[in-house]
C-alpha cells in the first residue's frame, strides 16, 4: 500500500467516525481498522489524533463561497445584484455541490462542541466569507450603520441559507412531496432568500405584490437604489 493510499484511507475512515462520535469519544484502534491500515499509521502519517482530526475538518469546511462568485464585478454592479450572487453562490455550495454524507455532521457537532485546533480552522473559513458578504452590505447600509448591526444583519442572510441545509430531511416532512421537488431547487431558494432579504433593506418590492421573476426584482432594485 502506498504512503498517499493509506493516508487517504485514514482520512476517509475518520470523516464519518468523527462525525459520529465526535473528537473525544473517537478512537485512533476504531479509525485504523476502519481503514484497514496498522495501529501505529495515525502517529506515522500524521503525527498525532489532534492533527488526523484537523486535516479531517479541512475536508469538511464551510461552504468556499468565493470560488462560485466573479472575481470582480463589472464597473456599475449595483450592490443588490452582488448580494443575489452572494446568495446564489452560498446556496449552491450548501446545496448543490455533492459532498460525503458525513461531512455537515462533522460540522455542526464542531460548532456544537468546539476543539481547540477546530475553532481556529472555523474561525478562517467563516471569517473569509463573512468578510465578502459585509463588503456587500457596506454598499447597501448607511454609512452611520453600526458595525454590529450588519452582521447582525449578514447572520440573518446567511442562517436562511444555513437553515436548507440543515433542515435538509425535515422539510420534506412539512410539505407535499410535488412542492418540494417543482420549488425548493438551490436556485429557486437563493431567489427566494434575495426577494426577501432586498425586500427588508428596502431594495426589492414589498413581499405581499407577490412572487415577481428575479428580472423584475432587480430592475426595482436598482431604481430604489438609485
Amino acid at each position: 500500500m502506498s504512503k498517499d493510499d493509506a493516508r487517504t484511507r485514514l482520512l476517509n475512515a475518520a470523516g464519518p467516525i468523527f462525525a459520529e462520535k465526535g473528537y473525544r469519544a473517537a478512537t485512533v484502534r476504531e479509525i485504523c481498522e476502519t481503514a484497514e491500515v496498522n495501529l501505529a499509521s495515525v502517529n506515522y502519517y500524521f503525527g498525532d489524533k489532534e492533527t488526523l482530526y484537523v486535516e479531517t475538518l479541512q475536508r469538511s469546511h464551510p461552504p468556499a463561497v468565493i470560488k462560485h462568485l466573479p472575481e470582480t464585478w463589472p464597473e456599475g454592479t449595483q450592490p443588490a445584484e452582488k448580494l443575489k450572487d452572494y446568495i446564489s453562490a452560498m446556496m449552491t455550495e450548501l446545496l448543490g455541490v455533492e459532498t460525503a454524507p458525513w461531512r455537515v455532521p462533522l460540522m455542526m457537532r464542531e460548532l456544537q462542541s468546539p476543539t481547540p485546533a477546530g475553532s481556529a480552522l472555523l474561525r478562517k473559513f467563516f471569517g473569509e466569507n463573512f468578510s465578502i458578504l459585509l463588503r456587500i452590505l457596506a454598499e447597501i447600509l448607511p454609512e452611520d450603520t453600526p458595525s454590529y448591526k450588519r452582521q447582525q444583519i449578514g447572520l440573518s442572510i446567511i442562517g436562511q441559507c444555513v437553515h436548507y441545509r440543515v433542515a435538509g430531511k425535515i422539510i420534506p416532512l412539512m410539505v407535499s412531496e410535488e412542492e418540494f421537488s417543482e420549488h425548493y431547487k438551490p436556485e429557486q431558494l437563493a431567489e427566494h432568500i434575495a426577494q426577501v432579504m432586498l425586500a427588508a433593506l428596502g431594495l426589492g418590492p414589498p413581499l405581499a405584490r407577490g412572487d415577481r421573476p428575479s428580472a423584475e426584482v432587480g430592475a426595482a432594485a436598482r431604481e430604489t437604489h438609485a
